[in-house]
C-alpha cells in the first residue's frame, strides 16, 4: 500500500483575484480563495453561477486574469501546483474492449499498453485501486463499470501522481444513495490521511453540511465563504437558495 502522509497544514493553494471573461461576457470576477492541505472545500451555488468555469480556470483550460499559486508556508517557496481531477462524467462507448488496467496504464505511460504488460506497473495500479476498495475491478472492462465503480477508478487515477489539489466536479451525479455515502466517507478519509486539499463542486447540501471544512458560495463572484455554519446561516445563502439550512 502507498505510504500514508498525514496532512502537514503547511501547504496552501492561493487563488488571487481570478476573473474569467468569455465572448465579451464576464463570467467570474475577483475570486480569492485560500485553501489548506487536509481540507475539504465545497463550492456551492445556483446553476449558472460559474462553478464549472472556476474549475476550468484552475485547471488552465480557459484563459483567466489573476493567478493561482502553491505555497509551502514553512519557507515561503512557490512550487508548481500538481492537480488531480475527477470530472462529472466520462463518456465510454459500450463494447469498448479496454480494461481498467489498460485505461490507467495508458494514462500513466507513453508506451502502448498492449505492447508491454508490466508486472511492476500492475502492482502500482492495484495499490492505488486498493485505496478506494476497487482492486477487484482491475481486469474489468471500463464500459461495464457502474457509476460508483467508475468513480472509484477515476479517483484512483487522480491521486496516482500525488497531487497537491484534488478537484471533484459533481462526482456523485447518477450514483445511488449507498454509493454517495461510500464516496463521501472515502473522500473524508482521503483528505484526513493524504497531504492534499480537496475542492468539491456539489449540489448535495446535506452532504456538504456533514463533510465540508469550508464552504464557498459562488454567484459570478464569491458571495460568502467560511465554515458550514457561517455560510448556511447567512443572508447570502438565503437569497440564493430561498431558505436557511438547519445546522
Amino acid at each position: 500500500m502507498r505510504k500514508i502522509i498525514k496532512p502537514c497544514g503547511l501547504h496552501c493553494i492561493k487563488v488571487n483575484h481570478l476573473g474569467v471573461t468569455l465572448g465579451g461576457q464576464e463570467i467570474l470576477k475577483d475570486i480569492n480563495l485560500h485553501i489548506h492541505c487536509g481540507s475539504l472545500n465545497a463550492i456551492i451555488g445556483r446553476n449558472g453561477a460559474g462553478k464549472s468555469t472556476l474549475i476550468r480556470a484552475i485547471l488552465g483550460d480557459i484563459p483567466h486574469s489573476g493567478n493561482i499559486e502553491f505555497k509551502d508556508s514553512e519557507n515561503g517557496r512557490i512550487q508548481k501546483l500538481k492537480i488531480g481531477y475527477v470530472p462529472q462524467s466520462l463518456n465510454i462507448e459500450k463494447q469498448t474492449p479496454v480494461s481498467v488496467y489498460d485505461m490507467i496504464a495508458a494514462y500513466q505511460s507513453n508506451v502502448p499498453v498492449f505492447a508491454v504488460k508490466s508486472h511492476k506497473q500492475r502492482e502500482r495500479i492495484l495499490e492505488h485501486l486498493q485505496v478506494f476498495e476497487a482492486e477487484y475491478l482491475i481486469d474489468k472492462q471500463v464500459c461495464n463499470l457502474s457509476g460508483g465503480e467508475l468513480q472509484r477508478v477515476m479517483l484512483s487515477m487522480a491521486i496516482m501522481d500525488e497531487p497537491n489539489l484534488l478537484i471533484l466536479d459533481e462526482p456523485v451525479s447518477g450514483i445511488d444513495q449507498n454509493g454517495m455515502e461510500l464516496f463521501y466517507k472515502t473522500i473524508y478519509q482521503l483528505k484526513e490521511n493524504y497531504d492534499l486539499a480537496v475542492i468539491l463542486i456539489s449540489h448535495d447540501l446535506e452532504y456538504v453540511k456533514r463533510y465540508a471544512d469550508k464552504v464557498v458560495l459562488l454567484d459570478g463572484t464569491i458571495l460568502k465563504q467560511g465554515n458550514v455554519k457561517e455560510v448556511f446561516s447567512s443572508g447570502e445563502f438565503t437569497r440564493v437558495f430561498g431558505k436557511k439550512e438547519e445546522i
